[in-house]
């Protein structure tokens, strides 16, 4: 269960652990590994644009031919095979750059494919405590925004970049083949083109860091002020967030117009690097051709050639923008996908039964920051095959408590230990009372539990938590679309699905976060009786919302201001005069029962 930020919070900027975010090096590293896969592919696609882009070549020496022949007064039919070989060099570089981009393009999915993968299965791996210090808006933004222009990059800039460099490596090897003074006199543009490209990259990497972090603490603004609307008007704060919102927006509107500044600087140093090198080749052939040592037409092939590189060159400069704004999205999916793995276990995991299994809570306390400590030195043990309620007053730290067993979050100080026979690591499943129901049919989202089983087994679990009946009812049955856009479940049926999954995942541990708040008192007993099904024959600890799940428990543990004050059967308990038997009295003597 995560805690949604209160309405009435600061800004994100101010307080938010934000995820961290992947150095230089370690990006580069991860995206090594993300290619090694496929490097045959890289190979070849690299290959193929080295071929194609030399055939390319051979335009501006034929050109320069057409141009001799013109000069020397030869006749017509002499331009023949120069034009028939343009045409020819026209044919063969469109075929094989339209492979080589392919295949570079195929690359850059595959790898976005798998940097996705990763990112999404890490998200899902993080304890909860850890993304709600970062919030909503940072993992937002890495997921949409930060994803979005690697991929941007993958499908445009990358091609073009592989393409581009390899254009201007050769093209320059061209041009020394005319005469090396041809290169010298271009090469008289590089300095000033790598002053510009030191001096952009230097600022360019902070500006596009920056403003990822704004956008991504202005998303969490939003979702705060959007999510708590009704507290922020019932409190008459409108005012307030207003202007946090606007506050958030100014900051990644000046930081986009600081990138637009940079990028418009750029450009006008490279168009005064394009004149100082195009001038010198000028003038370099002409006095060549004064001197008799190359041709007009060798002259004209090596203008030809700079003049080529003005777009190359410049668009291997621009790609820049976009390499750093999504080496800087690169670092923050990184950031995250580099995170050590949590305690979390999957569902679907084959354990061992529950005869088997034990729970031990050895000193556990856990804060949610500093002097927000709500567990202290709490030790607790679940004996194999043991079910044990938890109850308190609202804040005592029982949802902490079974998150930590849940292995969701991890303790800020002592041990939360799961063994079966000695050996550390079985499945444990945690069932809340905030229950989503993912859009697809029934039984699809059953199978997210155990995605090999069959039909038969998808309402064998429905009729042990006694829900078949009306899972059968519904339009289509099993086959019936539910969630967002689909069939909808009222919160009682939708809580039965997710202990349905529990069933179906079959874990030796459970873990029940008042898991049955949401029925209300109609349906409270009939969700009570398909909670009990589903923790038959399994180790459980349960957050009672209800006293009549603590009575049915083996034991009972009261929980007061984060520690254990109280343990013991109902029995016990209720005849001990103390917080339990005070808590039993006032739900007892009431029509209905409180909320815990």
């Amino acid at each position: 269960m995560t805690t949604t930020p209160s309405a009435t919070s600061g800004i994100a900027d101010d307080s938010a652990e934000l995820l961290p975010i992947a150095t230089g090096a370690r990006t580069r590293a991860a995206l090594r590994t993300l290619i090694r896969p496929d490097r045959g592919r890289a190979v070849l696609g690299l290959g193929v644009l080295v071929g194609a882009t030399a055939v390319g070549l051979l335009v501006q020496p034929l050109l320069g031919r057409i141009v001799d022949i013109v000069a020397d007064g030869r006749p017509a039919d002499a331009l023949t095979l120069p034009v028939v070989l343009l045409l020819v060099v026209a044919v063969v570089q469109g075929v094989t750059t339209t492979l080589g981009l392919t295949q570079v393009a195929r690359l850059g999915e595959t790898v976005l494919a798998r940097l996705r993968e990763q990112f999404i299965e890490r998200a899902l791996q993080l304890p909860a405590d850890r993304l709600e210090r970062a919030g909503a808006g940072d993992l937002t933004a890495r997921v949409t925004g930060d994803v979005a222009r690697v991929a941007e990059a993958v499908r445009s800039a990358l091609p073009e970049m592989a393409r581009s460099v390899l254009a201007i490596v050769l093209t320059l090897g061209a041009m020394a083949l005319l005469d090396v003074r041809f290169l010298l006199a271009a090469l008289l543009a590089v300095p000033v083109q790598a002053l510009t490209a030191r001096w952009y990259v230097r600022r360019a990497v902070t500006v596009y860091a920056d403003q990822r972090v704004a956008n991504g603490a202005q998303q969490q603004q939003l979702l705060e002020t959007i999510g708590g609307a009704v507290t922020v008007r019932g409190h008459r704060l409108e005012e307030q967030h207003t202007e946090k919102s606007a506050a958030r927006s100014r900051r990644a509107v000046e930081l986009t117009m600081r990138s637009v500044h940079l990028v418009l600087g750029f450009y006008a140093r490279l168009h005064i690097a394009e004149y100082i090198g195009l001038a010198a080749v000028l003038v370099t052939g002409f006095f060549l051709v004064r001197d008799g040592s190359v041709s007009i037409g060798t002259a004209t092939a090596a203008a030809l050639y700079f003049h080529s590189l003005f777009g190359t060159v410049n668009a291997a400069l621009v790609l820049l923008d976009d390499a750093q704004s999504a080496a800087a999205g690169l670092a923050r999916l990184v950031g995250v996908t580099d995170l050590k793995e949590s305690a979390v276990r999957l569902p679907h995991q084959r354990t061992p039964s529950a005869a088997a299994v034990t729970v031990t809570v050895d000193a556990v306390s856990h804060a949610y920051g500093p002097g927000r400590t709500v567990l202290h030195e709490v030790s607790l043990t679940l004996r194999a095959g043991e079910h044990v309620a938890l109850v308190g007053t609202s804040g005592a730290g029982k949802s902490t408590l079974a998150r930590l067993v849940a292995g969701v979050q991890q303790p800020t100080g002592g041990t939360v230990s799961v063994a079966a026979k000695g050996e550390a690591g079985p499945s444990v499943v945690l069932v809340t009372q905030e229950v989503h129901v993912f859009t697809g049919t029934l039984a699809e989202d059953l199978r997210l539990a155990r995605p090999d089983a069959t039909d038969a087994d998808l309402r064998t679990a429905l009729a042990t938590v006694h829900a078949l009946e009306w899972a059968e009812a519904l339009p289509e049955g099993l086959a019936t679309v539910v969630g967002e856009g689909g069939h909808r479940l009222d919160p009682a049926r939708a809580q039965q699905l997710a202990l349905a999954r529990l069933v179906l995942a079959d874990p030796p541990v459970a873990v029940l976060d008042e898991a049955t708040a949401e029925a209300g008192s109609a349906g409270a007993r009939t969700l009570e009786r398909s909670a009990e099904a589903a923790l038959a024959g399994r180790t459980a600890l349960v957050v009672a919302h209800r006293l009549t799940q603590a009575v049915a428990a083996d034991r009972i543990v009261v929980l007061e201001a984060g520690r254990v004050v109280e343990s013991g059967t109902h029995d016990e308990l209720r005849t001990a005069d103390g917080p339990y038997a005070a808590l039993w009295h006032a739900w007892s003597g009431s029509r209905a029962a409180p909320h815990l």
